[in-house]
């Protein structure tokens, strides 16, 4: 049997999602078909194609997968990602040359259903400013303060993008007692309706709700999704919450909604670019709780993340299709063989 090439960039830091130089766990599956991972310490895109030029499959992380390192590629069957969105790779470059994209949008979705809540309860409560109230000796300003607010049930939550991890959002939500609507082309209504969410148009979603949680992957389309005429639609009590993707959110936009009240708070876990500047307004927004973009962070994330990136890549090299891809398009067109019954992608929200 020859052997199977894996190339990978080495990461020019600390890597929390994939291997810091030892690859036992994906080589739980790729040992058996006899695959090899070479790290590659490449310093531009050039020295990565000399590397990867005549690989089997590409391990997506530390390098964006562009449609020149694509295109240069002689042998490569496919390319895995281990994260949920896609944009660090081309992948109409790669789907135009036949090569499945893998990803993993499945694993963390329960972490990620609990920091959307988290935020949601700590913006709405106005956390950060009852914690400064507490330690800055204004103790007796917290009560008057959210005295002015409403109570978290009969609320009404809006979901733009009804994937995995706003259909996890909502069956905490439930518990709540929040209405719920959402607003996603490319799901079909009863798969909103099955979690007692109402299907809208994307601007009744903002007239009516109170809580706006943005869910939308990263692609050219959804690039600065929201702007300056989505904020100004929201009702000026209403919250933001992102717990996506921060290109999909025109930053500025959403600075000037906070600083015109447009809005009345927003929790972040993501931002259009990270890490922010230190001179970055919303860093110095009261109603305003950021979080590192740690989400999906929890200690089942990174290894089971790496698993399926081996399971991904050795099902393909094996001649079968891989469990979830991003350009299932691409399968029909290839001589990889069913195996099972898989989740293929119906849009970019799916």
């Amino acid at each position: 049997m020859s052997e199977f090439i894996v190339v990978t960039q080495k990461p020019a830091g600390v890597t929390f999602d994939m291997a810091g130089g030892d690859f036992d766990l994906e080589m739980e599956s790729l040992g058996s078909i006899n695959a090899k991972i070479i790290e590659v310490d490449a310093k531009n895109e050039d020295e990565f194609i000399k590397s990867a030029k005549n690989a089997d499959a590409i391990i997506a992380r530390g390098r964006v997968i562009t449609k020149k390192i694509i295109d240069s590629l002689n042998n490569c069957k496919v390319i895995a990602l281990g994260s949920v969105g896609a944009d660090t790779v081309d992948v109409k470059a790669a789907t135009e040359r036949s090569i499945p994209v893998t990803h993993v949008p499945d694993v963390f979705i329960e972490e990620v259903g609990d920091h959307t809540m988290m935020l949601l309860l700590s913006t709405f409560r106005r956390l950060t400013i009852m914690h400064n109230y507490s330690i800055n000796g204004r103790w007796s300003e917290g009560r008057p303060l959210l005295s002015n607010y409403p109570r978290l049930m009969g609320q009404t939550l809006g979901f733009v993008s009804f994937g995995h991890v706003a259909r996890a959002t909502a069956v905490r939500a439930k518990a709540f007692g929040l209405r719920m609507l959402a607003y996603d082309p490319y799901i079909e209504e009863i798969n909103m309706t099955r979690y007692d969410v109402e299907p809208v148009g994307l601007f009744e979603l903002l007239e009516k709700s109170d809580i706006v949680s943005m869910h939308a992957p990263s692609t050219p389309e959804t690039h600065h999704m929201f702007t300056y005429k989505h904020f100004e639609s929201m009702k000026r009590t209403s919250l933001f919450i992102n717990n996506g993707r921060g290109p999909t959110v025109e930053e500025a936009a959403l600075i000037h909604a906070l600083e015109q009240k447009w809005i009345a708070g927003a929790g972040l876990d993501v931002l259009e670019f990270e890490p922010p500047s230190k001179d970055n307004p919303l860093l110095k927004m009261d109603n305003v709780i950021i979080t590192p973009h740690v989400a999906s962070a929890s200690s089942r994330m990174a290894p089971e993340t790496r698993r399926r990136v081996g399971q991904e890549i050795s099902l393909v090299l094996s001649g079968r299709w891989p469990r979830t891809c991003v350009n299932p398009s691409v399968l029909e067109k290839t001589q990889l063989k069913r195996w099972q019954p898989y989740s293929m992608q119906r849009g970019p929200n799916s």
